[in-house]
């Protein structure tokens, strides 16, 4: 609280002149520090902080001795992607054959994005149909949006289209990076990145398509 301190009074002579009286203010300052404390207590209490933005990457799980002797299951109409030197990108479909056809794109919306697009395009479908509906809806409806939301990591679960990607020693995190972009772009919902690389007979066919 403030405070009012007196000090000084006029003269008390006969001939001396009064003077004005002089008076100091003292201001209590420390209300205002606990409220400054509780202000900031309360912004730091009800306040979100910000998550770090991260990539996210699926790896395949280390399989044991036992596990690797086991024939691994097919992706009978997965994508694989195959990523080089010089930003060289192939693809194919399906399983790995002696007679595997790769196809080779780039990283332009025409390129990679395309082949992605229309790979993904069942589940585009029902992402663009949920977002068109989400749209329609207040923003005060809470319920429906959360159903909507629901629903479109239903569809994300229950997808079926799965992407690999490999790269050999001529790839660069940039290469993986722009690949990753689109998956985003694209909503690909389940993607691999598969640890140990390309095999023997896709390193052989990349040889096979560059010559």
């Amino acid at each position: 609280m403030a405070q009012i301190q007196e000090s000084g009074g006029g003269g008390h002579g006969k001939h001396d002149k009064k003077r004005a009286k002089r008076s100091s203010t003292h201001v209590d300052m420390t209300p205002m520090v606990d409220l400054a404390f509780l202000l900031l207590t309360f912004f730091v209490l009800t306040s979100t902080f910000s998550k770090p933005k991260v990539l996210r990457m699926i790896f395949p799980e280390k399989l044991d001795e036992k596990q690797q002797q086991q024939k691994a299951p097919e992706v009978k109409d997965g994508l694989t992607l195959l990523l080089t030197n010089n930003d060289k990108i192939f693809y194919y479909r399906g399983s790995l054959k002696p007679t595997t056809e790769l196809i080779p794109i780039d990283y332009s919306k025409n390129g990679l994005r395309k082949v992605l697009v229309d790979y993904n395009s069942d589940l585009l479908i029902k992402l663009q149909d949920v977002q068109k509906r989400l749209n329609k809806l207040s923003e005060s409806d809470t319920a429906g949006r959360r159903k909507l939301e629901e629903e479109v990591t239903s569809a994300q679960r229950v997808s079926k289209q799965i992407v690999l990607v490999k790269n050999d020693e001529g790839a660069t995190y940039r290469n993986m990076i722009d690949v990753m972009d689109e998956f985003m772009i694209t909503q690909i919902a389940k993607y691999y990145v598969i640890d140990d690389g390309m095999a023997k007979l896709e390193k052989d066919l990349i040889k096979k398509q560059s010559n």
